[in-house]
């Protein structure tokens, strides 16, 4: 095995303490460019005009064909950017995940901007970005391995899409009590995904690494932004 495979086997944790602090550093700088992109293209869509169109088409059509479509692009984002060795892939991955998260992302912005008035997004951004942190500081300063929550966050996971689909087939609102417990949900999974992150990535995936993160900061700002629209019905 030359020095390239075994690099790319190895964990990072495993690494010399230069190779984690390059890792972690290029980790966050693509993660912090990832979420320039969505900003941007959000700005973009709705500057343009195009953000009210994406909306209304998909508010009219079956939420859980988007949503499932939604995810079927993100495991495959995931897993490029993960198993490619190629780092165009890995990019490719990781700019396709942060357009389609930026598409999903639409209608759920476009009420809060329509109904919940100026300064909500604003405001769920700042605690998103706050609470993220926060809960990558304790993964970071504690250096414990949160890999305990993968089966908690794996039946969470199922319960929480069983609850969604039952809420569209049955008719009844999930209530602010469950966005809550998402908000939660969302916390552990930055936990979890920031712990994997720092103990079992190869030194290599710092762009699959950061759209690991990504994927859970947005989730956390799906959430946190739901709360806030709820707040001022």
């Amino acid at each position: 095995m030359n020095t390239h495979e075994s690099m790319s086997s190895m964990p990072v944790a495993a690494a010399s303490a230069d190779v984690r602090a390059r890792f972690i550093t290029r980790t966050y700088m693509h993660l912090f460019g990832a979420i320039l992109g969505f900003t941007l293209i959000e700005v973009w869509l709705f500057s343009s005009g195009a953000a009210e169109t994406i909306a209304r088409v998909l508010l009219s059509g079956s939420w859980l064909l988007v949503l499932g479509a939604f995810m079927i692009v993100g495991w495959l984002a995931s897993k490029t950017a993960m198993t490619s060795t190629s780092p165009g892939m890995q990019y490719a991955a990781l700019a396709g995940f942060v357009v389609a998260e930026a598409i999903i992302f639409v209608p759920l912005l476009y009420v809060a901007q329509s109904v919940a008035g100026g300064g909500v997004i604003e405001n769920a951004a700042l605690v998103t970005l706050a609470g993220f942190s926060v809960l990558t500081y304790i993964a970071h300063s504690t250096g414990k391995d949160f890999s305990f929550l993968g089966s908690i966050l794996r039946w969470g996971g199922f319960i929480a899409i069983a609850a969604i689909v039952g809420s569209v087939f049955l008719g009844f609102q999930l209530g602010t009590w469950f966005i809550i417990a998402m908000i939660g949900f969302a916390g552990a999974a930055i936990l979890y995904d920031t712990s994997q992150v720092l103990h079992s990535y190869p030194p290599d995936r710092h762009v699959a690494a950061a759209l690991q993160l990504f994927s859970s900061v947005a989730l956390l700002f799906w959430y946190v932004l739901q709360f806030f629209i709820s707040s001022d019905d």
